[in-house]
């Protein structure tokens, strides 16, 4: 994953040299200190300060070291002509890498710098994000928006975005009130594929675990619905347990028991996504659950956790880096042809049958 996290080095060292003050011409840290910071390689950190010096944002004397660039961008200094704004909630693993590459890659071609922002899924990073870019003036935007289930204060920055024909496209998801197109995959699909599946091997009582503030997990529980409705099975809401995304890490801790009594009367459980699929997975080892034995298990992406678990995991495949490239596509026939916002491009999910679910007679 190395070769996807130069770019977060990038965002890191900006903010770096903001919040410490630090002046044109003062000395700026090292490739070891930055390979012992953020535990990468040091081709890696050369990967990350050859971006930082193609911005300006840095300059590399022989022999003297790094210093902060004399000729370095303030925040509210406009950026070259076409640089497009990136704002994504999480960057570091999973499948943002692919996506935010799959970005680059088209913007690169093309001829535009790419600015990258991490709002790690919280409302007021995204306003400081959008804030920064507005005034630094980026040509376009593409946009995975925070906590997109919940009521969302950034409202006014979208509508400025809009009557001042800044062109915008949304990724993996969008707000209700959003009218900019967006490119995700169809996650309600992606819900009643992974639900389908175990019906069609005989489970009759399945779990779901759906993040409730995302409009993701409301799509795949959708799906979920679908599918226990056309297979008549009643009582289903029962079996359903929501956590807000900043819990995830924490569920299964704080939910132990009341996750053992919803497994006690299920046989199989669909899980929001792979990454919660595979803290599943080491929570029915702790507890003695096997799996599949015992509890069948599905999640929605089909990360590159999904192939090494400990139970490779039955799952649908997201496009990621396909995703990535048409959201710059469409961003880039936006900004060079001012046309009218395109519609929604939804790809459909591909299901990936792996040894996570077990067959009853």
């Amino acid at each position: 994953m190395d070769n996807f996290k130069y770019l977060a080095i990038v965002e890191w060292a900006k903010k770096y040299i903001e919040s410490e003050g630090l002046k044109p011409n003062d000395r700026f840290l090292t490739e070891k200190q930055l390979c012992a910071i953020h535990g990468v390689s040091r081709q890696t950190v050369r990967q990350a300060m050859m971006r930082l010096e193609s911005e300006n944002v840095i300059c590399r004397v022989r022999g003297s070291g790094t210093f902060v660039s004399s000729r370095a961008s303030s925040p509210a200094a406009a950026p070259a002509k076409k640089t497009v704004g990136v704002i994504s909630t999480y960057f570091s693993d999973y499948i943002f890498p692919y996506i935010v590459t799959g970005i680059e890659s088209v913007l690169g071609e093309a001829g535009y710098s790419m600015q990258l922002a991490i709002t790690h899924n919280q409302v007021i990073e995204e306003t400081q994000a959008l804030e920064s870019m507005i005034s630094s003036g980026v040509c376009g935007l593409i946009v995975e928006p925070s906590k997109s289930a919940l009521p969302n204060p950034n409202m006014p920055l979208y509508r400025e975005l809009r009557e001042n024909g800044v062109p915008l496209v949304f990724f993996n998801a969008k707000y209700p009130w959003a009218d900019f197109p967006c490119v995700s995959m169809d996650d309600e699909a992606a819900g009643k594929k992974v639900t389908d599946h175990l019906f069609d091997n005989g489970h009759r009582s399945i779990a779901g675990i759906f993040a409730l503030d995302d409009i993701q997990g409301h799509k795949r529980y959708s799906g979920y619905v679908n599918s226990c409705l056309e297979h008549s099975v009643k009582g289903f809401e029962q079996n359903v347990f929501w956590y807000a995304t900043a819990d995830r890490n924490n569920i299964f801790r704080y939910a132990r028991d009341k996750l053992i009594d919803l497994f006690s009367e299920t046989t199989a459980a669909v899980c929001y996504n792979d990454k919660l699929a595979v803290g599943l997975l080491k929570f029915c080892r702790e507890n003695g659950i096997s799996v599949p034995g015992d509890l069948s298990v599905v999640g929605i992406d089909d990360s590159r956790y999904a192939s090494i678990c400990e139970v490779p995991l039955t799952t649908v495949r997201h496009p990621h880096s396909m995703l990535g490239s048409a959201a710059a596509e469409i961003l880039i026939g936006m900004i060079e042809r001012s046309r009218p916002d395109p519609a929604d491009r939804i790809f459909t999910p591909e299901l990936i049958v792996r040894s996570s679910v077990a067959k009853l007679k």
